[in-house]
């Protein structure tokens, strides 16, 4: 699994028990299991979930899903 795959996973299985559609970037934050200090990490890549949401706009909401989430904010940070 590369480091992006990596990550992917981490958002994901972090999301797994969220409640979808998520509406706004507070529920998102909120539905992480540390909040904003929820952390992935992956070879040298590593991000706090609050990092992650400055990446989002506002009309990345809502999200109806945690792979939709996890790759909005991979294809935002460049991976």
């Amino acid at each position: 699994m590369n480091v992006k795959e990596e990550i992917r996973a981490q958002i994901v299985g972090a999301l797994a028990g969220a409640k979808f559609p998520i509406k706004t970037p507070e529920g998102l934050l909120a539905a992480f299991p540390a909040g904003a200090a929820t952390r992935c990490k992956a070879g040298d890549v590593e991000m706090t979930a609050g990092e992650a949401g400055t990446l989002l706009k506002p009309e990345d909401f809502p999200f109806t899903s945690p792979g939709q989430v996890a790759d909005t904010i991979l294809s935002r940070a460049g991976m």
